[in-house]
């Protein structure tokens, strides 16, 4: 009939889904430390949640501190993935997904919902706060380049990676300080 299959013969729902927490974790540690060498296993995989995560969390952050720009977040960041998607695949010899542009730049945005966190505390509007965003932007772009660098084999390459990726956390920089 219709109940033949028993509830526990079926996988739970976030395996089901491809959510992984420990390779959100662990993808989100090789972005707070760039310096360490970062497992290869992390960029074959492209799970999406984690970056939905750190943009509605970034979207979240700014609507604390009085700034609706959701769609702001989305529009820069599918320009910036697709920007990004086409670059890449003119600079690679074997070319890069899409999935896994979308998942690097999400989830090295990371450094920029820290910076939000502190906007709420202190104005970003002085010379600290620029040199605050700065140095956030550095850490996102410093981050990306380095994933994209390590697995698409382009070892000479990270500051031409490493540009593109500073334009766009460079304006995510700016919708937290204006």
């Amino acid at each position: 009939g219709y109940g033949s299959t028993s509830f526990e013969d079926e996988p739970p729902l976030l395996e089901e889904l491809g959510i992984d927490f420990n390779l959100i974790k662990e993808k989100t540690l090789s972005v707070l430390n760039p310096m360490q060498h970062s497992d290869p296993r992390i960029m074959a995989d492209t799970d999406l949640a984690g970056p939905l995560i750190f943009c509605l969390l970034y979207g979240l952050v700014l609507l604390l501190s009085g700034k609706v720009h959701f769609g702001y977040i989305y529009g820069v960041g599918l320009l910036g993935c697709s920007g990004m998607y086409v670059v890449l695949n003119l600079m690679s010899a074997g070319g890069v997904g899409a999935g896994c542009v979308v998942s690097v730049l999400g989830y090295c945005l990371l450094p920029m919902v820290l910076l939000s966190c502190f906007s709420l505390v202190v104005s970003l509007q002085g010379v600290a706060g620029i040199v605050l965003s700065l140095v956030a932007m550095a850490w996102c772009s410093y981050s990306a380049s380095k994933l994209f660098v390590h697995d698409l084999a382009m070892h000479s390459q990270q500051l031409l990676v490493a540009y593109p990726c500073a334009l766009l956390y460079g304006v995510f920089a700016l919708l937290t300080i204006f």
